[in-house]
């Protein structure tokens, strides 16, 4: 899910048991509901997991670790830590069907496990609130940017023009305000219809488009002449340029991409019913976001190339380098639209799964009906969304944080929180729970494993290699993406 933005952002069958009852049982009207079909879960965990940094940390890490060199160590990461953590989020969805903090509760008690493992639960949604708030404010700059680059606005601009409009943008609150509304409001829209005409509305028409728009970008890339260099940078294996740094950075890409430790997955896995096969759906949500980084990663390349534009990354790939690459290429004016495009659906895809985990606590703790925890959730995010916002103009300080100055306030003070603490750290604890704290039997059961060594490789691999990985990460985060 690529939900952090930093520049470097099921089931054990239902347990049925007379003394207790599934948190989800009360509250929002649609807890029972449940995905019309594993491929729609697909495409809505798939669109959930593409977000921004797909689009602009994968090229740049790519590029700058090697190529073919980072991609082995990223599919690997993808295969050991991404692929089983999301399992377990899935599972333990399943099996609780509720959100984080109800999961987490029920499980407890039913494993008869130490209470303040309730906390990660509540990491999940703090997690997913703050994310949601800071996101839908960089969604609305794409917004701005897709209708500006409809109208023509960029054409003809140079490097500094392109910077000059970036700065003016990000420095103008009232302007940020009104996209920013418009998307929490879009956010809140869909996700308030519920799983059906809700969420399903939306993914079912939504993500086919940007995966068919993202292919028919990279098959007229594939006819360019700067396609072959795209591809030798992104493809050809440069194990020179690998280095430690590279390996963990593939590591912790892997693990933020797939939207791990936000208690996203684990929401939507509690819409799965019992006959899904999580293993087989897993594989299928981290193999569309893996091919989307990789599709994304060459129509990158080969725009910059095509256009002369050197390649850099976060913000000022996507709001300054692409946009000054798209003018100097045949119909460009077109396709920095339909690029701008793409990336409204990721994030509207992304935002609704980060609303869904909020708006159920919401429900299980205050009994609200879906539309009004809708409301209360997008207003709580706006509000929270307006501090972001300022703190780009009247409310930036600085602030020193492991020898890096941040500049940029409350922004820069969330960013830390969610991508360098809380994500990372639920992520061990996730692992930690469903290796440890859970007997093996429930989540044997819970993932349909048949055969017993690929249930103790995972069990394996949840209980040391996921955990250790993770704090290596989280150890040097401050050091990757300062």
């Amino acid at each position: 899910m690529g939900f952090g933005i930093d520049d470097r952002s099921t089931m054990i069958a239902t347990h049925k048991h007379p003394a207790r009852r599934n948190p989800l049982r009360s509250g929002r009207k649609n807890v029972h509901e449940r995905w019309s079909s594993p491929g729609i879960f697909v495409l809505a965990a798939g669109g959930a997991a593409i977000g921004f940094n797909n689009f602009w940390q994968f090229p740049h890490l790519a590029a700058q670790y090697g190529g073919g060199a980072f991609l082995i160590v990223y599919l690997l990461s993808v295969l050991l830590i991404g692929l089983p953590l999301l399992m377990a989020e899935f599972a333990l969805g399943r099996s609780g069907r509720a959100s984080p903090i109800g999961v987490f509760r029920f499980m407890t008690q039913r494993a008869r496990a130490n209470p303040l493992w309730k906390l990660v639960g509540w990491m999940g949604v703090i997690s997913v609130f703050l994310i949601l708030s800071y996101l839908s404010v960089i969604a609305g700059w794409v917004i701005a940017y897709m209708l500006r680059a409809a109208f023509g606005i960029f054409v003809g601009l140079t490097a500094d023009g392109m910077n000059a409009q970036f700065a003016q943008m990000v420095k103008d609150p009232e302007k940020q305000l009104f996209w920013h509304t418009l998307f929490i409001t879009m956010t809140m829209l869909v996700a308030g219809h519920g799983v059906r005409r809700g969420l399903e509305a939306v993914v079912r028409y939504a993500v086919p488009l940007l995966l068919g728009v993202l292919l028919a970008l990279t098959a007229y890339v594939a006819t360019t002449d700067a396609f072959a260099q795209a591809a030798t940078v992104f493809f050809l294996p440069d194990f020179s340029k690998l280095t430690g740094m590279g390996v963990l950075a593939a590591m912790s890409h892997a693990f933020f991409s797939l939207g791990l430790g936000a208690g996203a997955m684990l929401m939507y896995g509690a819409y799965l019913g019992t006959e899904a096969r999580i293993p087989r759906l897993s594989l299928y949500v981290a193999g569309v976001d893996t091919l989307t980084s990789l599709a994304v990663s060459l129509v990158v390349f080969a725009i910059l190339f095509a256009g002369n534009v050197d390649l850099s990354s976060g913000p000022n790939l996507v709001f300054q380098s692409l946009p000054l690459a798209f003018d100097h290429i045949p119909h460009g004016r077109v396709l920095i639209v339909v690029f701008f495009a793409l990336l409204v659906i990721a994030a509207l895809t992304s935002a609704i799964a980060l609303a869904e985990p909020v708006m159920v606590w919401l429900s299980e703790q205050f009994g609200m009906s879906l539309r009004r925890s809708a409301i209360l959730c997008g207003i709580s995010a706006w509000s929270l969304g307006v501090v972001t916002i300022l703190s780009f103009h009247d409310w930036a300080f600085s602030f020193k944080l492991f020898g890096v100055v941040k500049n940029l306030g409350f922004f820069d003070m969330m960013q830390v929180l969610t991508a360098h603490v809380l994500l990372p750290v639920s992520g061990i604890l996730i692992a930690l729970y469903a290796g440890w704290a859970l007997k093996p039997d429930m989540m044997r059961e819970a993932l349909h494993w048949r055969p017993s060594w690929i249930h103790s490789t995972w069990l394996w691999l949840m209980r040391f290699v996921i955990p250790a990985s993770l704090l290596i990460v989280l150890f040097y985060l401050p050091e990757l993406f300062a």
